[in-house]
């Protein structure tokens, strides 16, 4: 697999492209970072031409013109698996915290973020809250090396999530973070930068 030559960063359902300023400022490999917003969400914009998940895979997809390494979190994890199998040819790695990763989460006893998401941000658009998204049959096509981080304390995406995705995935390495909630990435990005830059490497 090639190193790749840039880092793209996707938030979760949130859209903070600050959440992930702590860890992007740890890695150590030395490439193009971008941290990706998206239109309608967090402080982001709203774009007409962004009016439903596959809109904004596609967007994302537009940004993986070399060889790229997406590192997401929750929601975004399930846009980088969309965006890995439309451009399997240059995404290299995967860091992936505390996601669906696409496949139902209904037999895992998760809390549903979804209404809480809607009450703090009724300007959001709906289409986040309201995707279905199975893709427990096309993750074994996913070759690239995965790194899987997950907290302990997380309701939203239990560590059993994180087990089945490493289930699934053939390259796929879970690291569990003690105490670890949904926030993880960005509250112990000092301690998970270690892990990222020697995966990526």
């Amino acid at each position: 697999m090639h190193q790749p030559s840039q880092l793209l960063f996707l938030p979760g359902a949130s859209g903070s492209t600050a959440f992930w300023e702590p860890l992007a400022n740890r890695i150590s490999i030395d490439v193009k970072r971008l941290i990706v917003g998206y239109p309608g969400f967090g402080q982001e914009p709203v774009d007409p031409a962004i009016s439903c998940f596959e809109d904004l895979v596609d967007r994302v997809v537009r940004y993986i013109d070399q060889p790229t390494a997406i590192i997401a979190q929750s929601m975004g994890g399930v846009i980088a698996m969309h965006a890995t199998l439309k451009r399997p040819d240059l995404v290299t790695h995967l860091v992936l915290t505390v996601t669906s990763g696409g496949i139902d989460m209904n037999e895992f006893g998760a809390a549903d973020w979804r209404a809480d998401l809607v009450a703090a941000n009724p300007h959001f658009p709906d289409w986040f809250v309201t995707l279905k998204s199975d893709l427990a049959n096309e993750l074994r096509g996913i070759t690239q090396p995965v790194l899987l981080l997950w907290g302990d304390a997380d309701p939203y995406s239990p560590v059993a999530v994180g087990r089945r995705l490493s289930e699934l995935i053939p390259r796929a390495q879970l690291h569990i973070v003690s105490g670890g909630e949904h926030d993880l990435a960005n509250v112990y990005a000092a301690d998970i930068a270690d892990l990222v830059n020697a995966h990526l490497a």
